[in-house]
């Protein structure tokens, strides 16, 4: 086997344009491209980061919805690495993002959690190096 890396991340949204709105304003992720699929009633929206195709948006009708609390199996939440915890933090308060409080782990990483428009939670992690 030969993994080289994560291709990408698939995340289907409730509402399209809260999903979109929120990773790529608030976020600030780019837009690669958009695609409506007509035969699947589905958009495909693929949105990079710093350059790099991470996430796909996708919509389905009638999709249900995700299980969070309590924690269900499968995909638990997406980590993304910043160098400015407490900015990045703030900045998404002011943005309207609700954010938990910033917890200081022993190993010298940091981090806070809060949750796209759909309620996948996603957690910024900063790491001091030791």
């Amino acid at each position: 086997m030969d993994i080289k890396s994560v291709n990408h991340i698939a995340v289907i949204c409730a509402d399209y344009a809260a999903s979109l709105h929120f990773y790529r304003d608030i976020l600030g992720m780019e837009v690669l491209s958009e695609e409506y699929r007509a035969e699947r009633r589905s958009m495909m929206t693929k949105l990079a980061l710093n350059g790099s195709y991470l996430i796909e948006l996708f919509t389905f009708p009638n999709s249900p919805k995700r299980c969070s609390y309590p924690e269900a199996c499968g995909l638990r939440h997406l980590a993304f690495t910043v160098d400015r915890l407490e900015e990045t933090r703030d900045e998404l308060q002011r943005k309207g993002v609700a954010c938990e409080p910033i917890r200081r782990g022993a190993n010298g990483e940091s981090c806070f959690f809060c949750s796209d428009p759909d309620g996948l939670p996603l957690e910024f992690v900063s790491v001091v190096e030791l």
